[in-house]
């Protein structure tokens, strides 16, 4: 299996069964995964390195308003797309599989967690997985520690407060935290959905 096919497979179905080809894809992917975050993560880099190195990990264009501060993990990389004026501060892990899809305008704070995968309820089959993408809309501020897990959009300029737990979508422009994540208001743009 090929990246192409990888992408393909991940993007119209969402079970992982444990013996198939695309469980041992996961772990190649892995691999070359954790040998391009090693060389972001182990020493300095200015910007430019660092887009040239996460465009080597999620194997896309991306824009030179791109930034990052490592350290930075994910479990797999091809299947993370970004948009323009997106930053993502140190110790955030994304685990990628499934697909995590970030809009324009994007502030993502330390340690945040993007999660796509869950394994399989049924015991006698735990090591099989099921794939959910990760769709962040434009205009986010994702604060520190926030785990959002597989299958949540979150929408048009939504904040998720530092720590909080996301288990369902986000409406545009609503103000979470908690855990699970709660609305507790709305920004005062609220309803500009542009």
């Amino acid at each position: 299996m090929n990246n192409k096919e990888f992408l393909e497979y991940m993007n119209t179905n969402n079970y992982i069964d444990e013996q198939s080809t695309v469980l041992q894809k996961f772990y190649e992917l892995s691999e070359n995964a954790r040998k391009i975050t090693m060389e972001l993560n182990n020493k300095y880099h200015n910007q430019k390195k660092i887009r040239k190195l996460f465009f080597k990990l999620i194997d896309k264009k991306i824009d030179n308003s791109f930034r990052m501060f490592p350290p930075f993990y994910t479990e797999c990389g091809i299947n993370i797309k970004v948009g323009k004026n997106v930053f993502i501060n140190a110790c955030c892990k994304f685990q990628d599989q499934g697909g995590i899809e970030i809009g324009d305008n994007i502030l993502i704070g330390h340690g945040v967690t993007i999660a796509t995968l869950n394994h399989e309820f049924n015991p006698t089959k735990r090591a099989s997985m099921i794939a959910q993408k990760v769709k962040i809309n434009s205009n986010v501020w994702i604060g520190s520690n926030a785990i959002i897990l597989p299958g949540i959009t979150i929408g048009y300029g939504a904040i998720i407060g530092a720590g909080s737990v996301v288990t369902k979508d986000v409406p545009a422009n609503a103000i979470v935290a908690g855990n699970p994540a709660k609305i507790i208001k709305y920004t005062e743009t609220q309803g500009e959905n542009i």
